[in-house]
């Protein structure tokens, strides 16, 4: 899975080595915020030209990969 995600690039030296779009300074966590926003795919697109739709489903896999294995622990009140 993992090894499908050629677009997410990790480097010390770029955004303090976050998960970013194509080496860019655009990380994942920005895209997902957008989306989480209520951004629709297309508006982001216009709004960063930069990016493609592959970048963002992506970021999407990378995100869902990153979160699968983390086991939270939520007390209730």
């Amino acid at each position: 899975m993992i090894e499908d995600l050629d677009r997410i690039t990790i480097n010390p030296q770029v955004c303090l080595g976050q998960p970013t779009i194509r080496g860019m300074r655009i990380t994942v966590a920005f895209v997902l915020k957008l989306l989480a926003s209520q951004l629709s795919v297309q508006e982001i697109l216009a709004s960063y030209p930069e990016l493609e739709e592959e970048d963002i489903r992506q970021a999407l896999r990378y995100a869902a990969w990153a979160v699968s294995d983390r086991i939270v622990s939520i007390t209730s009140a």
